[in-house]
C-alpha cells in the first residue's frame, strides 16, 4: 500500500479559471424527448463551460496561477517549482511545464515537469510537490492542473460529450516549518486501462486515415478512435468500490478522525456515483460539495474547482480530505489542513 505523509509544507491559495462560454445540457441536440431530463438528473450536470478554438488547458492555468500570484503577492523569482498536470498537454513534446514556466516569468532555477494523469492527477500532484518542498531546499511552488475535455469527446456521444466541461486550475505551495503534515495513500490498477481511453493518436496505434471515422456502438453511440470511450459499468463499479476504500485505508492508517472533517471532495466524477461513494462512507451531504452542476467532469481539474467555487474557505480553518479516482485506473486520497489565511482567487473567466 502506497502510503505518503510529508511535514512543512503549507497550502498557501488555489485559483480556477474557466472559459466564458457556456453551454447547457438542456440544449444539447443529440438528446432525444425526455432524455436531457434524465441524463441532468443521474449526473446533476446542468451546463458546462467550453473553451474557444485554440484555448488550451494551460491557458486556463495560466489565468489562474496569474490571479493567484498577485492575490497571494508572491515574488515570481521565488516561485522554483511548477508542476503541471493534465492528460490535454499543448504538444505532444515539450512538456508544456516548460512552456509555462516562461511564459509565467518563473526562474530559470524552477524545477518543471509535466504529469500525465487524469481523474487522480491532482491528488498525485500535491503528493509529489509536497515532498518536492518539505525539505526547505525549494521554498515555494505552483501546482497547475487543468483540462479541455471537450476535445476528447465526440459531440455524437450523448454518454460522454453533456459530461465533460474545461477548466484550469493553481494551487500555491510553500515551505513553513512546523506545519500539520499532509497525508496520503495511492492505489493502481492497470488492468483496467481499457475502461477509459483514447486508442488512437498515441505511439501505439499512432494517427492514421481510419483514426477519423465515426463508428457506432453496440449502444447506439457515435464516435472516432479519437475520442474517449468509457465502459461505463466498469467505472461505476470500480469508483464506488476503490473511493471508499482508500478514504477508509487513509483516516485508519493515520488515525484521523473523519468526524472533524470539514469537506470531503471528490473528483466530480457524475452526482449519481459520488453520491453512492458518499452514502457509503455515511458523510452528511453538507460536507461533500459538488462543482459538476455548473462545470461538469473536468478530470484533474475538478478536485481543487470544486475547492474554489464549492467550498467555504475564506477565513477560516478547514480539515479537508479528497480523492481522486478514474482513468488508469488510478486512485488516490489525500488529507490536509487549510488556515485561515489561505488566499482562495474568485473565479477566473477567459
Amino acid at each position: 500500500m502506497a502510503f505518503l505523509e510529508f511535514r512543512n509544507v503549507r497550502i498557501s491559495g488555489i485559483s480556477a479559471g474557466v472559459p466564458r462560454h457556456v453551454e447547457y445540457n438542456k440544449d444539447y441536440p443529440y438528446f432525444e424527448e425526455g432524455e436531457a431530463e434524465k441524463y441532468i438528473a443521474s449526473t446533476s450536470v446542468r451546463e458546462r463551460r467550453i473553451a474557444d478554438p485554440g484555448v488550451c488547458s494551460s491557458d486556463l492555468c495560466y489565468s489562474a496561477a496569474e490571479r493567484l500570484i498577485e492575490d497571494l503577492g508572491w515574488d515570481k523569482s521565488e516561485i522554483e517549482c511548477l508542476l503541471f498536470v493534465s492528460q490535454t498537454a499543448d504538444y505532444i513534446l515539450p512538456a508544456t511545464a516548460c512552456v509555462l514556466q516562461e511564459r509565467l516569468g518563473l526562474p530559470e532555477s524552477c524545477y518543471a515537469m509535466d504529469i500525465s494523469l487524469g481523474c487522480s492527477g491532482w491528488v498525485y500532484g500535491l503528493s509529489v510537490i509536497t515532498s518536492l518542498l518539505s525539505s526547505g531546499q525549494i521554498k515555494k511552488g505552483l501546482l497547475l492542473s487543468g483540462e479541455i475535455c471537450h476535445l476528447q469527446s465526440s459531440p455524437l456521444d450523448k454518454s460522454a460529450y453533456p459530461l465533460f466541461g474545461d477548466a484550469g486550475t493553481a494551487t500555491a505551495l510553500e515551505y513553513q516549518e512546523g506545519y500539520e503534515p499532509v497525508r496520503f495513500h495511492f492505489s493502481t490498477d492497470g488492468s483496467g486501462y481499457e475502461a477509459i481511453i483514447i486508442r488512437d493518436g498515441g505511439y501505439r496505434h499512432p494517427f492514421d486515415n481510419q483514426s477519423l471515422d465515426v463508428y457506432t456502438t453496440s449502444e447506439g453511440l457515435r464516435r472516432t478512435r479519437l475520442n474517449t470511450e468509457m465502459d461505463g459499468m466498469s467505472v461505476f463499479s470500480f469508483g464506488i468500490t476503490r473511493a471508499p476504500q482508500s478514504f477508509n485505508l487513509l483516516m485508519d492508517r493515520f488515525s484521523l478522525d473523519r468526524e472533524s472533517l470539514d469537506y470531503f471532495v471528490m473528483h466530480q466524477a457524475n452526482y449519481f456515483m459520488n453520491n453512492k461513494i458518499r452514502k457509503k462512507l455515511k458523510l452528511p451531504e453538507e460536507k461533500v460539495p459538488y462543482s459538476m452542476p455548473l462545470f461538469g467532469n473536468t478530470s484533474s481539474a475538478s478536485i481543487p474547482l470544486t475547492l474554489v467555487t464549492a467550498c467555504a474557505l475564506r477565513a477560516r480553518r478547514s480539515k479537508i480530505a479528497v480523492c481522486g479516482f478514474g482513468v488508469g485506473l488510478s486512485w488516490g486520497t489525500g488529507y490536509f489542513e487549510l488556515d485561515e489565511n489561505v488566499v482562495i482567487s474568485d473565479l477566473v473567466e477567459i
